[in-house]
């Protein structure tokens, strides 16, 4: 029999998984099997309720597999995929909130549904059958303790949109005058929440043998990371513009964020403007992968509701409820693999997998590199062009039902953002390049940001098989250029005169002290200015011209004289600890 300890302990296990896969530990938990456990069974009622329940949910489910069995048996079961897909949609939304949401999730999972029933799923995202306009106008009374008269001049009489956990409205606060939104949670969701969850986690429970053969997974971690993400959601009553708590401190975050950068705005409301389109489809790119790469604080549901193009050059995000969010230690591991992927090394690209979680610790990933190769080679082989993520994503689902992947529900969001974005940037510019704007922004990154773990990374870059990739040196120098030429036409740049050059005086600075401490770098960059038995001077002529006009090389040479001093007590201090460490 399992006693207590042991389902602790088995429920600590997969939620710790999760905390080594994010690399973060969270100390306290809106989440955990055992409080949805016990905030289900104390209360009155609860074995009817669960036995009810259970039914309910058994009787549905089970009439719906009978019918994809049936379909199966006889023949049909490609024939009528549409047919059963609407039904799983409307089998979902007649089951309640819950199932909704796991709807939502399963849209953007192809390690555990097929592509045709994620399409038909993906429009719960978007089109949720609301509550009675009675039901939601009595919480609001309720909630604030007035009649609406009382606290709104105006309200809209139909919902502005409608999700699986709330509703919105639109309204104008008497007092200011101010237009809000106002977000009202499903009447008595709570309960009904946690007791789908336990449910959820106690069949997961059977299901752990079934699920590591065909997922790299227990069912168990699944629904774990469902559950902290829907309560996460579930954590709001009733505000207005900046309503749900975790919606403000996502606000404030990507707030502190972007306070440097002038071509992202955060409004309290905004309109539709005038634009630039492609100034505005560079810096909503360029937006995006800083959130991804630099903040790990990842914008959930960019649709064109919630981005707009302001007429100053700006763009601006609303509705914060739903975000991504990486570790420093995901970032990372996500620059990794953008490196391993320039250098054609699919090996480190499956571990890279690994570490983030798609695999399961301990994986074979020798079968898979192949198959990494061929989607990339296919992807990217193609050219700036043809590349599109649609395309490698649709390479990689196929991918999933061959090996043991999950895709981490943090993941799911970025890959579903990224692919709206995409389609926003296609459906206003049917010839754009993503990459012609994301690659000018990685290698500017990778050539200016003074993070000793990007400086590593632009080494691994320049140096394939021990040898200088001089032109890879130049095209990221020209990339890096470009990329503050896109940016610096926009006018909200101008206005805050921020510089037009690439700046390269630290890149070349701690180049200079690298060289001078480390023994193998040194070594390394000597070697590539003598390869193939001549000495590179052309090369090294290429790159000086392009970087010439960029950086002041008198004022350079000053500061790193200056330097000296630093860089010679560094020296002195590494031979100590070597010669120390031999003895």
């Amino acid at each position: 029999m399992t006693t207590g300890m042991e389902r602790v302990g088995k429920s600590s296990a997969a939620l710790e998984q999760l905390d080594i896969e994010r690399g973060v530990c969270i100390p306290f938990r809106k989440y955990s099997p055992e409080t949805v456990r016990s905030k289900v069974l104390e209360s009155r009622g609860s074995v009817v309720s669960l036995a009810s329940r259970g039914v309910e949910i058994v009787w549905n489910l089970g009439l719906y597999w009978s019918t994809l069995v049936y379909d199966f048996l006889v023949g049909r079961d490609e024939e009528v995929v549409p047919f059963r897909a609407r039904q799983l949609r409307n089998l979902l939304c007649n089951l309640g909130p819950s199932f909704i949401k796991a709807g939502q999730v399963l849209a953007n999972r192809p390690d555990i549904i097929r592509e045709d029933y994620m399409n038909e799923l993906c429009i719960l995202q978007d089109d949720v059958p609301p509550f009675p306009n009675e039901v939601a106008f009595k919480i609001i009374e309720e909630e604030l303790g007035q009649p609406l008269e009382s606290l709104f001049s105006k309200i809209s009489s139909q919902t502005i949109a409608a999700a699986s956990l709330g509703q919105v409205y639109r309204a104008t606060l008497r007092a200011t005058g101010e237009d809000v939104a106002i977000k009202v949670q499903r009447p008595q969701i709570e309960p009904i929440i946690y007791r789908d969850l336990f449910l959820f986690r106690t069949l997961a429970s059977f299901l752990n043998g079934f699920s590591l053969q065909k997922l790299g997974c227990n069912a168990e971690l699944i629904v774990d990371e469902f559950g902290e993400k829907l309560l996460e959601e579930l954590d709001y009553t009733l505000l207005t513009l900046s309503s749900c708590l975790q919606e403000a401190r996502n606000i404030e975050d990507f707030l502190e964020n972007f306070k440097d950068d002038p071509t992202v705005k955060i409004p309290g409301a905004i309109k539709d403007a005038g634009l630039d389109l492609n100034g505005f489809l560079t810096v909503g790119v360029s937006a995006a992968l800083r959130q991804l790469l630099e903040f790990g604080l990842f914008h959930g549901d960019p649709h064109p509701g919630n981005i707009f193009a302001m007429q100053d050059g700006r763009i601006a995000y609303v509705d914060f409820g739903n975000v991504a969010v990486l570790s420093q230690q995901n970032k990372q591991i996500l620059i990794d693999a953008v490196v391993h992927a320039v250098n054609e090394d699919y090996g480190e690209m499956a571990n890279d997998f690994t570490r983030l979680g798609f695999l399961a610790k301990g994986t074979d990933v020798s079968p898979i590199v192949p198959a990494l190769e061929a989607i990339w080679q296919n992807s990217a082989g193609k050219g700036l062009a043809d590349f599109n993520f649609r395309s490698v994503t649709g390479q990689f689902n196929k991918l999933v039902y061959d090996f043991p992947i999950r895709i981490p529900e943090r993941f799911s969001l970025v890959i579903r953002s990224l692919l709206t974005q995409e389609g926003i940037c296609f459906t206003l510019k049917p010839d754009f390049k993503f990459l012609e704007v994301a690659y000018p922004y990685v290698a500017k990154r990778l050539l200016t940001d003074p993070n000793p773990a990007l400086r590593e990374r632009l080494i691994q870059v320049l140096f394939k098989d021990g040898n200088f990739q001089w032109k890879r040196l130049e095209n990221l120098i020209s990339l890096a250029k470009e990329n503050v030429g896109q940016m610096s036409s926009n006018p909200a740049l101008r206005v805050k005169r921020v510089e037009s050059k690439l700046d390269l005086t630290d890149t070349i600075k701690d180049g200079a002290r690298l060289f001078l401490l480390d023994e193998g770098i040194r070594r390394k960059l000597i070697l590539a200015l003598t390869e193939d038995s001549k000495l590179h001077v052309e090369e090294l002529v290429d790159v000086y011209k392009l970087v010439e006009e960029e950086v002041d090389i008198p004022t350079l040479a000053m500061q790193v004289v200056q330097d000296l001093p630093n860089v010679f007590r560094d020296f002195v201090l590494s031979w100590s600890n070597s010669v120390l460490s031999d003895r």
